[in-house]
């Protein structure tokens, strides 16, 4: 059984029901199908606090993704806490919707939980290539061009 929840920030809205389709999609694209996946939409304030008790970093992150799985168990447990803050600042900058920044930072620490990496050019590559195809798949549209950078909406063709 999958279950998907949603924590939401006071100073946050979001279309909650798209966004767990979005995870739901995620999870039978890689066959995830007895799982616990919570997703938390925090201020930057507690994206930082957060990231330095678990990461040792005092700086805001866009997303923290944690596998809280135990070992000897068939069901997985998956954290993903994202910073609304950061994804209404950099979807402005950007020239994306909050909701498609959004939506990149819950597929990033998705993928990270189900074992995608990012630090090598190559992986990160991979990696974007596949958030793009997910994000354009559920209408979110396209964040990454082919060198591996944010597309603006300015430079994004119209369907």
């Amino acid at each position: 059984m999958l279950t998907v929840t949603f924590h939401i920030g006071r100073r946050f809205t979001c279309p909650v029901q798209k966004f767990k389709n979005l995870v739901r999609t995620i999870c039978v694209r890689f066959r995830l199908t007895n799982a616990s996946i919570g997703v938390a939409i925090v201020d930057n304030k507690q994206i930082r606090k957060m990231n330095k008790t678990f990461l040792h970093r005092n700086t805001v992150t866009d997303c923290l993704s944690f596998d809280l799985s135990e070992n000897n168990s068939s069901r997985k447990w998956f954290e993903i806490v994202v910073s609304g803050e950061r994804a209404a600042l950099l979807a402005k900058r950007r020239g994306h919707t909050v909701q498609a920044e959004m939506a990149l930072y819950i597929t990033h620490g998705l993928l990270h939980n189900l074992g995608f990496d990012d630090r090598s050019a190559a992986q990160a590559k991979k990696m974007h290539l596949l958030e793009d195809e997910i994000l354009q798949q559920q209408g979110f549209g396209p964040v990454y061009d082919g060198k591996n950078k944010i597309v603006s909406n300015k430079r994004r063709r119209k369907c």
